[in-house]
Formats: structure tokens, C-alpha cells, sequence
């Protein structure tokens, strides 16, 4: 699977996308922070940030026994990346569909 791939896979989960949002809208974070974020039982909590870990969603800091979780710059930039390179795609498509609405808005075949 490539690296898109298991970014898409990672954030597929409503828990995790809640868990990458909140890092991203409040910085780094510990482990039981985000456990009370999400409402499920720790255990639950460190399966999805392993999840994220692996994809590479997230860097973990140890300091002592807390763990601190932070949002990976660069994985985010890779799906900026992968969107603005598909952006062209869809803008095309829309002003072809723009256009086709135009010469016959009701979107009937007209053979």
C-alpha cells in the first residue's frame, strides 16, 4: 500500500480523523487528553494512535511515562499535495459540465 494509501486508511476512521483534527486545531497533546477527547477506554485510544503512528499521521514524544502526540507537517502536506494535483482534474470537469448546462440546461439527451 503506498504512503497515500495508509494516510487515507488512517484518517478512514471517524475516531482517528476526530483525534488528527483536535491535534491539528490544538498542538501537541498527551495520550490521556485524547482519550478524553474520544470517549472510549484508553486501551482503545493507544490502538488508534498506533494506527496513526504507522501511517505516519503522527511523532510521539516520551517524556518519562507520557507520551505527547503531534500531527506530522509533512503527512499533511502529502495530501495537500495529492488534492491540488486532482484539483485540476475536477475544475476541468466542472467547466465541461458548465459548459454541456449551458447549450442544454435541462441535461436531457437531445437525440
Amino acid at each position: 500500500m503506498s504512503n497515500l494509501a495508509h494516510l487515507f486508511a488512517a484518517l478512514s476512521d471517524d475516531t482517528r480523523l476526530k483525534v488528527v483534527e483536535h491535534l491539528i486545531a490544538n498542538g501537541e497533546q498527551p495520550a490521556g487528553a485524547l482519550t478524553e477527547l474520544a470517549g472510549i477506554s484508553a486501551p482503545a485510544v493507544s490502538r488508534h494512535l498506533k494506527v496513526l503512528r504507522e501511517a505516519d499521521l503522527l511523532s510521539q514524544r516520551v517524556v518519562g511515562t507520557h507520551r505527547y502526540y503531534s500531527v506530522r507537517p509533512e503527512a499533511l502536506r502529502t495530501i495537500s499535495d495529492w488534492t491540488i494535483e486532482h484539483r485540476a482534474f475536477w475544475s476541468g470537469s466542472l467547466d465541461k459540465l458548465d459548459t454541456l448546462l449551458a447549450i442544454d440546461p435541462t441535461g436531457k439527451d437531445t437525440e
